[in-house]
């Protein structure tokens, strides 16, 4: 990849607790730093002092955080975790958690902000919220926390929605979240390096080295402990667990008791573990399965014996590089690890059954997954002979969304718009009827009596991707199509795409998934709609606009006079579609405040409680007065 990026890398887990996720970000973040990529990572932390020491240079940066720093990663502690367990992933966010990373994002120019695990409540899930770069978020085994989030998936999907692509380390985690929350998720496992392995020794008197990492749930581990007293071998053996929570509460007889012992992983690193060993067990019943941490025992040619949870078939399969035993089943599991221990050549046929995979191929796989997302963004590069010719023009106001009595729900004249946007000072404005274009053409055709200029414009119901305004068209477009073939039609008359409200949930909205596929087609994006109930929905737009360099407009979506050029772009006079995008490139857009339920109920008195017959006596009124006003 030639563009070296800014890069965020987002995890949920305290960063000194051992985690499958933080060893993916960790492992990928020194690969992409490596190539030049600027790359840092946020993550919670144990230590008061750590997260202190995160805000201080947040807070001592006047720019990019990032400047000055150089070689590897850097790690910025955001928010403490209060959980000392490795088993337990719950954060609790400081009120002014949120806050701080707002700060950072603003502060720290991003181009990526890849967010791992980003389910809530989570540091992840508040990056979500505030970045204002390009998104990605993986996931990884999120068993648990995906059944937490049911209680409010319809929440966590409209936060999902803002990721601007997926990616799943294994196949089973990307079935799953397609199920739940449907989208692409594009398959990155993790890296399962080659390992020097140890080994074995020739003697039939060596034990025989059984492993077992301490990060799946407490209960794995007690299940482990019961079953040895069950195990059948001719060969003596030893268990080594790595843990950082001490040894349960599981009685164990003398003779037992004697074959196991106990590592701490911050003096015993895992790898070195896995690489010392025959047989690796997991034995997770489904809460927090740790498959990659089983894909690297087979890379290290140690044979595995995994309960038979989707994810850990799909790493191991069934009898190609490890034996299955049903969750919970301490019987079933002793007799697996009989079968290996009294078993050379199986043994030595499944650990020598899994390819390795590099961090490097990890690595790559990323930055293609980036490459795609990045070349999504308009170009920055501009016409200059252009826009200096557009400098000379004078500045004009404009109103790029409204509607005329040509529109269903709108009972304004044609005459009432135009005579009302000179009042109102606007230099041009875009009629923008629902489906229809004939409100515009009648514009077009007297606007030149009132000094405003027209654009041809229809705002089209696409089938149920929602809506879309082509500019500059001058034939109607049928609605009902879906909403590439709307934009291929507006295309192919010349006209410039423009999406309304896009992200207000109470208008007929195309949502993420929708819009991505044709980021590249979409002209201009309004960022400001008075008419929205939220200020939110605004803000998205914003962001949208913002990530993907697609020019910011807005309108006033007025369907009553009082309405109109509540919303204005204020940029150099145009003439034709090219200038008028080159022009907005530099526009300014001002808002005035408006009710929201006053305009509303304008809207509703004119068109629902006001008669058909009234409203057409009303028409024919302004008709016979407007000449003597020209």
């Amino acid at each position: 990849m030639e563009e070296k990026l800014s890069i965020a890398q987002v995890t949920p887990f305290a960063w000194e607790l051992p985690s499958e996720v933080n060893e993916f970000v960790g492992k990928v973040s020194d690969e992409l730093a490596s190539r030049g990529h600027r790359v840092t990572i946020i993550a919670p932390s144990t230590s008061a002092a750590k997260v202190r020491d995160g805000r201080r240079l947040i807070r001592s940066s006047k720019g990019d955080l990032r400047e000055g720093a150089s070689g590897g990663p850097l790690l910025v502690a955001v928010g403490q975790s209060l959980e000392a367990a490795p088993g337990r992933r719950r954060l609790a966010l400081p009120s002014d958690t949120t806050r701080t990373l707002g700060s950072l994002f603003e502060q720290t120019p991003l181009d990526i902000c890849h967010l791992h695990e980003p389910f809530a409540p989570s540091i992840t899930s508040a990056a979500l919220r505030a970045s204002n770069s390009l998104n990605v978020g993986s996931f990884h085994a999120p068993a648990e926390r995906l059944v937490a989030t049911q209680v409010t998936r319809r929440l966590v999907r409209a936060l999902f929605g803002r990721l601007d692509a997926r990616t799943a380390s294994y196949l089973t985690t990307a079935r799953m979240m397609e199920h739940h929350f449907p989208a692409e998720y594009q398959l990155i496992a993790p890296g399962a390096p080659a390992l020097e392995r140890e080994h074995e020794p020739a003697g039939a008197n060596t034990p025989l080295r059984i492993v077992f990492i301490d990060e799946e749930e407490r209960s794995a581990l007690r299940l482990l402990l019961r079953s040895l007293r069950l195990i059948k071998s001719d060969r003596p053996w030893e268990l080594v667990v790595s843990s950082s929570r001490g040894r349960p509460a599981t009685p164990l007889r003398a003779e037992i008791a004697a074959c196991v012992s106990y590592v701490d992983p911050s003096e015993t690193a895992t790898d070195e573990l896995l690489a010392s060993a025959d047989i690796v067990v997991g034995a997770s019943a489904g809460a927090l399965p740790q498959p990659g941490m089983l894909a690297r025992a087979g890379a290290a040619g140690a044979a595995v014996v995994a309960s038979r949870l989707a994810v850990y078939e799909e790493v191991i399969g069934d009898g190609q590089s490890g034996l299955l035993f049903t969750p919970r089943e301490l019987t079933t599991l002793a007799a697996q690890i009989s079968r290996l221990l009294n078993d050379t050549p199986l043994r030595e046929r499944l650990g020598a059954a899994t390819a390795p995979r590099s961090w490097e191929q990890v690595a790559d796989q990323i930055e293609e997954a980036y490459e795609t997302v990045v070349a999504r963004r308009k170009p920055l590069t501009r016409d200059v002979g252009l826009v200096q010719k557009l400098k000379a023009r004078p500045l004009i106001d404009v109103d790029l969304h409204m509607h005329t009595d040509h529109s269903h729900d709108c009972a304004t004249p044609v005459e009432a718009l135009l005579e009302t946007a000179r009042d109102r000072g606007l230099g041009a404005i875009a009629v923008t009827e629902h489906n229809e274009i004939s409100g515009a053409v009648a514009a077009a055709a007297i606007c030149e009596q009132y000094g405003v200029k027209v654009i041809l414009a229809e705002e089209v119901k696409t089938a149920n991707q929602g809506e879309v305004i082509g500019l500059f068209i001058n034939e109607k477009i049928e609605r009902g199509m879906t909403l590439a073939e709307t934009v291929a039609e507006i295309k192919r008359q010349g006209g410039l795409v423009y999406v309304p409200h896009p992200f207000d949930r109470m208008h007929a909205i195309p949502d993420y998934e929708h819009l991505l596929p044709i980021v590249d087609q979409i002209d201009l994006i309004e960022i400001y709609n008075p008419r929205v109930a939220l200020d939110s929905f605004n803000e998205e737009a914003a962001r949208f606009a913002a990530k993907y360099r697609i020019p910011a407009a807005a309108g006033s979506d007025s369907h009553v006079t009082q309405g109109l050029g509540t919303a204005r772009v204020r940029m150099r006079d145009f003439d034709g579609p090219e200038e008028f995008l080159e022009s907005l490139r530099d526009a300014e857009i001002h808002s005035t405040p408006t009710n929201y339920v006053y305009v509303q109920a304008l809207k509703f008195i004119q068109t629902k409680a006001t008669p058909e017959s009234a409203r057409r006596a009303s028409r024919k009124r302004k008709a016979r007065k407007s000449p003597r006003k020209r």
